[in-house]
């Protein structure tokens, strides 16, 4: 790989590219280096692999009765129609009795706007709120999407090796993938699939370094998402073991579900 590409890579702008956070100058930079040099259509390709997994290990649902409850509030309010309707009356008392109603008319209709308008005031406070609670969640999402990023610069980092652990026969669909940043010493892993276990067991993964095993942490199979372990220097290999619920502060060997060498 020359140093062009090399400078390239190391950019971030294939990051930024992804996320649709590029100017017109850079995204035509990025096109035309994807559609030149493979090493850089083959990182693009893993970068986009990538962001689904971290897409998919940070995914939160966002609330679903904000909009509803918007759109209830601004719907199907009542219109007040005024319409004009009188008589030629012929007498002057006549002219007296029309100008009573129309001023009861006016009071009324008055009274009825001033109600409505106080129960708009009350509808537009609700509509305000919400639209508060929305900024709130932009908010929140926002700083999920800089973490997302955080991960997904890790994963791409050319200095971060792949692991993929798979179960021996005892544990046959068992599968997670381990991410080590040896330059940044940093660890992260990705729950795919566990077995079920009886209620009393649990997934347990070790690091094996100097003759012992280190605790790295409980795999649950509700928790599948990527996540950060302990970095464990010059660790040998990593294990997974069947231990009593809450974890255990060794290693059941002989309950080894898997295990993958680092070196």
């Amino acid at each position: 790989m020359n140093e062009k590409i090399n400078t390239f890579l190391s950019s971030g702008l294939l990051e930024k590219y992804l996320l649709g956070d590029t100017s017109t100058a850079e995204t035509e930079m990025v096109e035309s280096y994807i559609s030149k040099y493979p090493e850089v259509q083959n990182a693009y390709n893993t970068l986009q692999f990538n962001l689904e997994i971290v897409a998919k290990a940070n995914a939160v649902e966002a609330p679903k009765h904000i909009l509803n409850n918007i759109l209830d509030e601004l719907d199907d309010k009542p219109v007040i129609e005024l319409k004009n309707s009188g008589s030629k009356y012929k007498k002057w008392y006549k002219y007296s009795i029309a100008a009573s109603v129309a001023a009861l008319i006016f009071a009324g209709t008055s009274y009825i706007f001033y109600n409505q308008n106080q129960k708009l005031s009350e509808e537009n406070q609700v509509v305000v709120e919400e639209i508060y609670d929305l900024r709130s969640d932009i908010e929140q999402n926002n700083k999920m999407l800089d973490k997302v990023m955080r991960q997904l610069l890790r994963l791409n980092n050319p200095e971060t090796e792949k692991y993929i652990i798979t179960g021996n026969e005892r544990a046959k669909d068992l599968k997670t993938v381990a991410y080590i940043n040896a330059k940044e010493k940093t660890s992260m892993i990705d729950v795919v699939s566990l077995p079920e276990l009886p209620k009393e067991q649990c997934y347990q993964i070790w690091a094996e370094l100097q003759g012992k095993m280190v605790n790295l942490g409980i795999l649950d199979k509700a928790d599948r998402k990527l996540r950060n372990i302990p970095y464990m220097e010059d660790a040998l290999a990593l294990s997974i073991t069947i231990e009593p619920k809450g974890g255990n502060k060794i290693a059941s060997v002989e309950n080894s579900v898997a295990q993958i060498s680092l070196q």
